[in-house]
């Protein structure tokens, strides 16, 4: 089957996933404009942040209750979400100083993202389902490094600039936008592509009860708690010991090295098995946080590659997890088990992300970051039943 997908369809679905999803952090690179520009509180990142984790656990609800990619060509509907997400994220720049409004953009930008992310994970499902494993790990990576992309974009048009802090806000919508129409043209529908079951209430109740389930998914929560608050993080880590542009730049290549963990984890399943490369990924994210009280004030050089480990570890377990959980579920539910986990995954990024902020805005970083450590340590403890089987 995978000899007759067309050369174009997956580094199409890479690079607008990529695109798509580099509004998610959009804001978060420009915060300390923003925050210039309308005064806004400094725990505002985390607010905004929040709002967006939110709209997206509500668009993926809606999306999966809805069936939207399943009643209309997902591609189209990947086209419109990139639209609509494009001109949400632009309208930051005319509202800079209203956080009600800056809150409810980071909303939808969030509701649509379920129509970017999920949809492009299925539209890639639908044409690579021989090899979906290595291209989970692909696509992930693209995740992770349109998350970086906005930093990348403030390093390269500086800071404190006439309209420096606006166009990345332009840049990143003008590219979101190209990602939408990219697919809409150049991916059409799969031959082989298969209806969504309806989403169920009994998959709750699965995840708990199936311990191949409940092991896989509550690792995947222990890694959530970890994940986005680190990328919230970063800048506040590398402004301790960079600044201006060289902020923006080292946090790009710091949350960008996890598409490094992504892919190489993808490389590896085959030799030690999913589980086995979330548990050494996870295993090396937490230690990187117990670590913090002494990397925080190492060497320069010490301290970015700790920063680098860190990124590269704690994103690129992701497409274990996702990997994990959909082979562990019976399939008749897997769509739901999957719809369900990523909700409830997000919603306790919500509560990390308002926590550690929030601390950090009270503390000194180096006794907080440790605390980042409880998620790994409990997804690592809730893993072990898988860790027993043989390597797939």
């Amino acid at each position: 089957m995978s000899s007759a997908v067309p050369r174009r369809i997956l580094p199409v679905i890479v690079l607008a996933q990529f695109a798509g999803t580099s509004l998610w952090f959009a804001a978060n690179a420009v915060m300390p404009d923003l925050q210039q520009a309308g005064g806004l509180p400094a725990t505002a990142v985390a607010s905004l942040t929040s709002a967006v984790q939110l709209g997206f656990v509500a668009g993926t609800l809606v999306f999966a209750l809805l069936m939207l990619a399943d009643r209309f060509p997902p591609a189209r509907v990947f086209l419109l979400c990139s639209l609509l997400g494009a001109a949400l994220n632009a309208a930051t720049v005319l509202v800079p100083d209203d956080l009600a409004a800056l809150l409810g953009l980071r909303f939808g930008v969030g509701f649509v993202l379920a129509g970017i992310y999920p949809v492009g994970m299925k539209i890639a499902a639908s044409w690579y389902r021989e090899r979906l494993g290595a291209v989970m790990g692909v696509l992930i990576g693209a995740l992770v490094l349109g998350t970086a992309l906005p930093h990348g974009l403030r390093a390269l048009v500086g800071s404190g600039g006439v309209g420096s802090w606006q166009s990345v806000i332009l840049g990143v919508s003008l590219l979101a936008a190209l990602g939408g129409i990219a697919t809409a043209w150049l991916v059409p529908d799969s031959p082989w592509q298969a209806r969504g079951a309806r989403i169920t209430p009994r998959a709750l109740g699965l995840i708990w009860s199936d311990k191949r389930v409940r092991a896989s998914v509550f690792g995947y929560f222990g890694h959530m708690w970890e994940l986005y608050a680190f990328f919230v993080l970063v800048p506040l880590m590398v402004a301790t010991r960079l600044a201006g542009s060289a902020v923006s730049a080292a946090s790009f290549w710091v949350i960008a090295s996890g598409a490094l963990g992504c892919i190489g984890g993808g490389l590896l399943v085959r030799r030690l098995g999913s589980a086995r490369v979330a548990q050494v990924q996870l295993a090396i994210s937490g230690g990187c946080c117990l670590a913090s009280p002494w990397m925080l004030g190492a060497p320069l050089p010490l301290f970015l590659a700790w920063l680098l480990l860190w990124g590269i570890t704690v994103s690129g377990d992701s497409p274990q997890f996702s990997t994990l959980t959909a082979r562990n579920a019976p399939p008749e539910v897997a769509g739901s088990v999957l719809t369900f986990a990523n909700c409830i995954g997000f919603a306790i990024s919500v509560l990390s992300i308002e926590l550690f902020v929030r601390a950090a805005a009270s503390w000194p970083l180096a006794s907080v970051l440790p605390w980042l450590a409880v998620g790994p340590a409990l997804g690592l403890w809730l893993l072990r039943p898988l860790l027993r089987e043989p390597s797939h």
